[in-house]
């Protein structure tokens, strides 16, 4: 069906004035912000449909409090930091513990955390060896230094419209023109068509294409695209990716800071994956900072083998505070008490009744609309099939569509991801929390399509 946007300008108009009557401290702290780079603390916090970013009292759980004393149902969850849940109790005890009781957050120093949390990583994630940053943007950069290092090639390739932080090798997209920056890089050091090749996901032409050209040094994917909405690999292409590499002799490296919400091994558990490096971030710390890669105990040892190579002083990722004491000491609470295998069937299973209940409303009204899930992260679409590639989901994203939902959901208590319309699930998500979100999806599509 063909959506009225006149409509549809009015009723956001509408919900803009709702939310600016119902938050005028938010309102206030935002007019009074004069110190801030774009009013905000990191510039991605503008990115939001409302006139005004809501501003945080507090959280916990699945619930977050403003500064109105207004609370939400929070399906953002941090964009996955949180998908252990705001606070979850037991990393604020370890975390009161390491600061508090014992001290020694900054040490400089090794603790025995850093071990439980390598052997956790290497039982969930299979890479036998493992180092720590605060950002999985920081451990991808690294894994891309020791790539090239061991490789003696200079290029990685990457998936268009991929998401691995502010890497700057990874902002390349295909164009029919042939591969070109990102739209919108910032400061590009140079041109990134010198350090980077580019392929569609899902499409194993195109990869093979770039591979034997002979100058990549190692694949940088995630396993399922997830910051241009969700993308799920067709049947047969991962388990195609690997092989293609290894033809080439080309490493591999999976990125699982979103593809976790899989099940409690990520991606690689639930497809069967044998990448050469892995590289997990944001929800292993529970909310506190905290990132990993992981390799094998082979690949390691040819790189400590290298005297060559400068890999203990300045060559080091992430500085003085990567794997630091408290980082590990919530790691390790976050994946042994908090991130259990119980809490990903309780995650997933709200995750499937949140996605039939979405596909049962896009049928209720005849919309040609589509749902995408990856484990407990589930995401609804203004297309009538899912993308198979970041190119295809970058030229279906409608922002008109994408700001009225959000702010409908926002002005009854229901957060979603601010860049998608897109749930995440933790351990602490309730069914009423889904069904609430069901009940006002229900009555903005239903007002939307009315007449």
């Amino acid at each position: 069906m063909t959506i009225d946007r006149t409509r549809l300008s009015e009723l956001t108009a509408r919900e803009q004035e709702r939310f600016v009557a119902e938050h005028p401290k938010s309102q206030a702290a935002h007019e009074a912000s004069t110190h801030l780079f774009g009013k905000v603390p990191m510039t991605w916090m503008m990115k939001h449909a409302m006139s005004f970013p809501i501003y945080l009292e507090g959280a916990r759980g699945a619930t977050i409090t403003d500064i109105d004393g207004i609370t939400y149902a929070d399906f953002a969850l941090g964009d996955t930091a949180a998908m252990a849940g705001h606070s979850p109790a037991a990393t604020v005890r370890a975390v009161q513990e390491r600061f508090g009781e014992l001290g020694g957050a900054t040490a400089m120093l090794p603790t025995e955390d850093a071990e439980w949390v390598g052997a956790e990583l290497t039982r969930r994630f299979r890479a036998s060896r493992w180092s720590f940053a605060l950002t999985a943007t920081d451990a991808n950069r690294w894994a891309i230094r020791l790539a090239r290092a061991v490789t003696g090639r200079s290029k990685i390739l990457f998936n268009s419209y991929c998401y691995h932080g502010t890497v700057d090798e990874s902002l390349i997209v295909a164009t029919p023109d042939g591969p070109a920056s990102r739209p919108g890089n910032v400061g590009a050091p140079c041109d990134v068509t010198e350090t980077s090749r580019v392929a569609e996901f899902n499409d194993l032409e195109a990869l093979e294409k770039e591979l034997a050209q002979g100058d990549v040094a190692m694949v940088v994917m995630e396993p399922a695209l997830t910051n241009i909405g969700i993308v799920l690999p067709d049947e047969g292409y991962l388990e195609g990716v690997r092989e293609l590499t290894r033809r080439h002799d080309v490493l591999l490296l999976i990125d699982e800071t979103h593809t976790i919400s899989a099940g409690p091994c990520g991606a690689i558990g639930y497809y069967d994956l044998h990448p050469d490096i892995v590289v997990i971030g944001k929800s292993i710390g529970g909310g506190i900072p905290a990132a990993a890669y992981g390799v094998s105990a082979e690949f390691s040892e040819s790189v400590l083998g290298r005297t060559d190579l400068d890999i203990i002083d300045m060559g080091g990722v992430g500085g003085t505070m990567a794997g630091n004491a408290l980082s590990m000491a919530a790691a390790r609470a976050t994946l042994e008490e908090v991130l259990t295998d119980e809490a990903f069937a309780h995650m997933i299973g709200l995750a499937d009744r949140f996605a039939a209940g979405v596909r049962e409303i896009f049928a209720r009204h005849d919309l040609p609309w589509s749902v995408s899930q990856l484990g407990a992260r589930t995401e609804y679409r203004f297309s009538e099939v899912p993308p198979s590639n970041g190119t295809e989901a970058a030229a279906w994203h409608d922002q008109e569509l994408d700001d009225y939902f959000h702010l409908y959901l926002a002005n009854r208590g229901i957060l979603l991801t601010p860049f998608h319309n897109m749930a995440l699930m933790c351990p602490d998500t309730t069914a009423e929390q889904v069904e609430a979100h069901l009940q006002h999806f229900a009555a903005a599509v239903a007002e939307l399509v009315a007449g």
